[in-house]
């Protein structure tokens, strides 16, 4: 047993002590969707802090705990701030936590995040399904010993984001009458945010929106098998299609401006996906 997986076991054991709830899906809550535990029927919270080895978010906005409880009836846990490879922690502990939410039982992950526009057909307040990613700048959270228990060496990556699942939020969507973009999701590193010649790169290479998030998560939450799907909710307009300089405060305002649609959508595609 390799001392990344004892490490994650350990953090498992300091949940089970407060509790054995059992998720049918893992949610991270991006930007935007910070209150959304309002919609939760609660069970129980536990702070990162009190996880021993889990790495806390640094992150402002972030609250930095899981929630255990259901939506629509679905068993969920879900993270209230997620933590970031630009905070200075090695990917193993960016990803310690959806590896950790496998090991509580989850078996489909419903990432979101806060994205940069890069597509120009575009606008602040849209919301992207995420049908498939770029990685490639940032580490890969499978660098190094592999962790067997979790997958093989060499995961394949054809296809990241499950098809019934974006079926799932595409269907949801219609339902309640939410426009839903689709769109190819680019992780840079951050914290900084990108160049104009970095964007027309990220146009190039098919990026429609970039973060600083959720594309090494699925890679990690891909090799142990897990269902995966995700939702952008475009900010802003990236550096060089909007010349308006950018900035946290006015992306977290964005964020939150599209949240009431945001929060109806994901409550409507995880009661669908109770069906699974």
């Amino acid at each position: 047993m390799g001392r990344e997986y004892e490490r994650i076991l350990k953090c498992l054991e300091c949940v089970r002590a407060r509790t054995d709830f059992h998720p049918k899906a893992a949610l991270i809550l991006g930007s935007g969707l910070g209150d959304y535990g309002e919609s939760i029927q609660l069970e129980c919270t536990l702070d990162y802090s009190e996880i021993e080895g889990f790495p806390v978010s640094t992150v402002p906005g972030h609250k930095g705990r899981f929630l255990f409880g259901y939506v629509a009836g679905v068993p969920i846990v879900a993270m209230q701030g997620r933590v970031h490879y630009y905070e200075g922690y090695p990917m193993a502990d960016v990803v310690l936590p959806i590896r950790l939410m496998k090991l509580m039982g989850a078996e489909i992950l419903f990432l979101t995040n806060a994205a940069g526009g890069v597509n120009e057909a575009f606008a602040p307040g849209d919301l992207m399904l995420i049908r498939d990613q770029i990685s490639d700048f940032v580490p890969s959270p499978l660098i190094g010993e592999n962790i067997e228990e979790f997958g093989p060496r060499f995961p394949d990556m054809s296809h990241i984001y499950d098809e019934n699942l974006q079926e799932i939020l595409r269907s949801g969507a219609a339902e309640l009458g939410i426009p839903l973009r689709e769109g190819i999701y680019l992780q840079f590193t951050g914290p900084n945010y990108e160049s104009p010649a970095e964007i027309r790169m990220s146009r190039i290479l098919g990026a429609d929106a970039v973060g600083m998030s959720t594309a090494c998560e699925a890679v990690a939450a891909n090799h142990m098998g897990m269902k995966i799907c995700g939702i952008s909710c475009i900010s802003n307009m990236a550096a060089g299609i909007s010349q308006k300089p950018l900035n946290h405060t006015e992306v977290q305002e964005a964020a939150d401006r599209a949240a009431p649609l945001f929060k109806k959508l994901v409550t409507e595609s995880i009661r669908r996906m109770g069906a699974l």
